[in-house]
């Protein structure tokens, strides 16, 4: 049997979607799980035992019909018995049409009966996530290959090379990290401007976490953000700047992996950055912006080791049913602006001394 497990989108995303191909192989050993992606997201799936081949969709082969369907006719060739398709969007619906499987698995929308053999409706928000819709609904795709559902394991994973940790190891060294404090990564900045917590917000809550006894903290940041990362740091005080090793943070994906696995905990925005955290079973604190729906993206909330806030768990009445997605997301900066970190102070310091 050959599967073909689809998901494009962001790293959190093709990561979670990792669980689908994990609790595949757990059960079924000697199928043949593929993996496609964007190349972007490629670095977290590597060394995945559970991937037999992990097959990257280029822009180059995404910009224009022809190149697209040079790529699917790759993909044809392949035979897959079964496509399952996370993401779902036109792109995706096509490759899965021309794939000649008899078994094609999507999520629900009113034309995908055009295109797949099953069409599983997601769980409303209505509803009680078991361990956030971000897993829930990725393991319900699983339901029409009959899987024993006693042994499903929810949990995404990555995988660091012994070579990867040595080195970091060494890096630490290099940098006079004190093994015996507590090492805190603060994933400073979102992916985009609207999931950033405003800076001087993230100041403080760099200074709630300085002010633990014995910590050492690192700063998550990408290269091309590293002026608001400065701002950050320059706006802490000198007794917290004394506890930040400002130059040490992963310049690419693998990286990061790496060093977040020396770590003993993550704190910051909702992103790629707590995913891959919690895919090291790494302790998670995470601060969601407005318009992101918590209970998707909430996963394995236990008020212990993962623990989150949004402005909704504060003024529920801003987020009535009359007030849509897109005008929330508007509306997001001055959303942001009333999700103080004196709001959750508490809730910081007891994540840290419990973990």
């Amino acid at each position: 049997m050959r599967i073909l497990v689809i998901q494009q989108k962001r790293i959190g995303d093709v990561l979670t979607s990792t669980i689908i191909c994990n609790n595949l192989k757990k059960q079924f050993p000697l199928y043949t799980i593929d993996y496609m992606c964007y190349t972007n997201s490629v670095d977290v799936l590597i060394d995945n035992p559970n991937i037999d081949t992990v097959i990257p969709l280029s822009h180059k082969a995404r910009k224009n019909y022809f190149s697209l369907f040079k790529f699917i006719f790759k993909i044809r060739a392949k035979k897959y018995d079964v496509v399952i398709d996370v993401y779902n969007k036109l792109e995706t619906n096509l490759i899965t049409m021309f794939a000649g499987s008899n078994i094609k698995i999507a999520y629900h929308k009113w034309y995908t009966s055009l295109f797949y053999t099953h069409n599983l409706k997601r769980f409303e928000n209505t509803e009680t996530p078991k361990y956030g819709f971000a897993i829930d609904n990725r393991l319900l795709l699983l339901e029409p290959l009959n899987l024993d559902q006693n042994k499903i394991d929810p949990y995404p994973k990555l995988f660091v090379s012994p070579e990867e940790d040595e080195k970091t190891i060494s890096l630490f060294e290099k940098h006079n990290i004190n093994r015996d404090k507590k090492t805190i990564m603060i994933s400073l900045l979102g992916s985009e401007k609207n999931k950033t917590y405003p800076l001087e917000y993230m100041t403080k809550v760099v200074e709630y976490a300085a002010s633990h006894k014995d910590v050492t903290i690192l700063f998550n940041y990408f290269e091309n953000q590293i002026e608001d990362a400065k701002k950050i740091y320059n706006s802490c005080s000198k007794e917290t700047q004394e506890k930040i090793h400002f130059d040490l943070f992963g310049k690419d994906l693998r990286s990061f992996i790496a060093i977040m696995n020396q770590c003993d905990m993550i704190i910051g925005n909702d992103g790629g950055a707590i995913n891959m955290a919690k895919a090291l079973n790494k302790p998670a604190f995470t601060i969601f912006s407005p318009f992101v729906e918590k209970k998707i993206w909430a996963t394995f909330e236990d008020g212990l080791r993962y623990i989150s806030v949004h402005l909704k768990d504060f003024r529920p009445e801003l987020f009535g049913d009359n007030i849509n997605h897109s005008e929330i997301k508007k509306n997001s900066a001055s959303l942001y602006q009333l999700l103080s970190p004196e709001l959750f102070k508490n809730k910081i310091d007891f994540f840290i001394n419990n973990n």
